[in-house]
C-alpha cells in the first residue's frame, strides 16, 4: 500500500503569526488579492485587517464578504464573479469553515469555469485553483487546510462534499490572537467538530500510524484545553492549544477521511440550515456507538487519551468509557441535548438517511451501515 499525505505547504502557528501573510502572498506570486469573509459585521472587518496587512506588504486587495455560515452555490458564484471583475490572481479567506469552503470553491470556479456544483465528489478538479492563504479565526473545521470544501446546493437542499488535492490550501494560518472573541457557544462548538474530525479519523479505515499519531493528540488537547477555552477565551495559550489541536485533527482526517458523523451532519445542515459543529457534536457519541462493536481496542485508546481510567476493564467496557467521555464534555460545554432542539423532524429522516448513504464521508467509517441504522441513529439523538 503507497499513502500520500498532503498538507499546506506553509503552516504559520501561534500568536501574532498573522502579520506575516504579506510576506507569504508575495512569495506565491500574486498581484491583488480576493480576501474572502464571512457576512457578519466582525467577518468585514476582519476582511480590513488583512487588507491593511496585504496593501502594506506592497500588493493589492479586494473584499467578498459574502460567505454564508454555510456556503451556498449562488454565493460561490457570485464571489467568481467579483474575483474576475476585480482581476485578482489569488485568494486570501478569513474567518472559520465558512470563508475557507466559499474561499477554495470560488478558486475551483475561477480556474475550471462552470458551476460549482459539477465539481461534486472526489478529484475532478482537473486545473487547480488560484494561490491560497487561509487565516483561521476558530479552532475547529480544519478547513484552512485540507483538501475538502462543503458547499449547500440550493435546489437539492444537501451539502456537496467536493475532495481534490488541488485545492489544499498554499498557507494555513492559526493565529490564537484573532480567536480570543469567539463566544463560548462558538467555541464549544467548533471544539467539537475538532473532537469528532480527530475520533473519526482515528477509526477510519484508512487510518495510518501517521494519522493516529495526529488525531491521538488532537483527543488528547481537546479533552484538556476544549472547556477552559469555553470559559475563558480571553487566555490566549487556551487558545493556542486548541489551534494546535484542531490542526492535528485537520492532519489526521485529511488524510484518513472521515465517516458517518459527517454523512449525516451534513445531510443535517443542508436540509434545514443547522450549524454543522453542533450537528456533528450531538451526533458523535451515538454513531460511535454503533461502531464501537468492530473497534473496541481504538475506542479504547480514545478512552485514555480523554483521561479515562481503564485499567482491569475489558475492551468494550473500556470502549464505553470513550463513548461517556465525549458525552460528558459535550454536557459541560452546552453543546444542545438533541436534535430536536435544533427542529430536526422524525418524518424527515428516511429522506435524510438516503442523502447520508451517497455521502463520501461513509465510505471510511468503520462499520457499513443500512438506511434504518442510519434512521435508528437518528432518533436515538433526538
Amino acid at each position: 500500500m503507497i499513502y500520500t499525505y498532503l498538507n499546506p505547504r506553509v503552516a504559520l502557528m501561534g500568536a501574532g503569526c498573522v502579520k506575516r501573510i504579506g510576506k507569504q502572498a508575495k512569495e506565491l506570486g500574486g498581484n491583488k488579492a480576493l480576501i474572502v469573509s464571512g457576512k457578519s459585521r466582525h467577518g468585514e472587518e476582519l476582511a480590513e485587517d488583512i487588507r491593511k496587512i496585504i496593501e502594506n506588504s506592497g500588493l493589492k486587495a479586494a473584499i467578498f464578504a459574502g460567505a454564508e455560515p454555510n456556503p451556498t452555490d449562488n454565493s460561490i458564484m457570485e464571489g467568481a464573479k467579483v474575483y474576475k471583475k476585480e482581476k485578482c490572481d489569488m485568494i486570501v479567506a478569513v474567518g472559520g469553515g465558512s470563508p475557507m469552503d466559499c474561499a477554495k470553491a470560488i478558486g475551483i470556479v475561477v480556474k475550471n469555469g462552470r458551476r460549482i456544483n459539477d465539481y461534486e465528489g472526489v478529484g475532478k478538479v482537473t486545473k487547480g485553483i488560484p494561490p491560497l492563504i487561509t487565516v483561521n479565526t476558530t479552532a475547529g473545521t480544519g478547513s484552512e487546510m485540507t483538501r475538502v470544501t462543503i458547499i449547500t446546493d440550493t435546489k437539492r437542499h444537501i451539502k456537496m462534499a467536493i475532495v481534490d488535492s488541488h485545492i489544499t490550501p498554499d498557507v494555513a494560518v492559526n493565529d490564537p490572537e484573532l480567536m480570543v472573541s469567539m463566544p463560548p457557544e462558538l467555541t464549544a462548538a467548533t471544539g467539537m467538530d475538532a473532537l469528532t474530525h480527530a475520533v473519526e479519523a482515528y477509526v477510519s479505515t484508512m487510518a495510518t500510524p501517521t494519522t493516529d499519531a495526529a488525531a491521538i493528540k488532537a483527543i488528547e488537547l481537546i479533552s484538556k484545553y476544549l472547556r477552559k477555552a469555553v470559559v475563558n477565551g480571553e487566555d490566549v495559550r487556551t487558545r493556542d492549544m486548541m489551534a494546535h489541536a484542531e490542526y492535528l485533527a485537520g492532519i489526521a482526517f485529511n488524510n484518513a477521511s472521515l465517516g458517518y458523523v459527517h454523512s449525516m451532519a451534513h445531510q443535517l445542515g443542508g436540509f434545514y440550515n443547522l450549524p454543522h459543529g453542533i450537528c456533528n457534536a450531538i451526533l458523535l457519541p451515538y454513531v460511535e456507538m454503533y461502531n464501537k462493536q468492530v473497534c473496541f481496542e481504538r475506542f479504547a485508546n480514545i478512552a485514555k487519551s480523554m483521561g479515562e481510567n481503564i485499567d482491569g476493564l475489558s475492551p468494550e467496557e473500556a470502549a464505553d468509557k470513550a463513548i461517556g467521555a465525549i458525552k460528558k464534555l459535550a454536557d459541560e460545554i452546552g453543546i444542545p441535548s438533541g436534535l430536536k432542539e435544533l427542529g430536526a423532524r422524525e418524518e424527515d429522516f428516511e429522506l435524510l438517511a438516503e442523502n447520508a448513504m451517497k455521502d463520501h464521508c461513509r465510505l471510511t467509517n468503520p462499520r457499513n451501515f443500512s438506511k434504518e441504522d442510519i434512521i435508528e441513529i437518528y432518533r436515538k439523538a433526538m
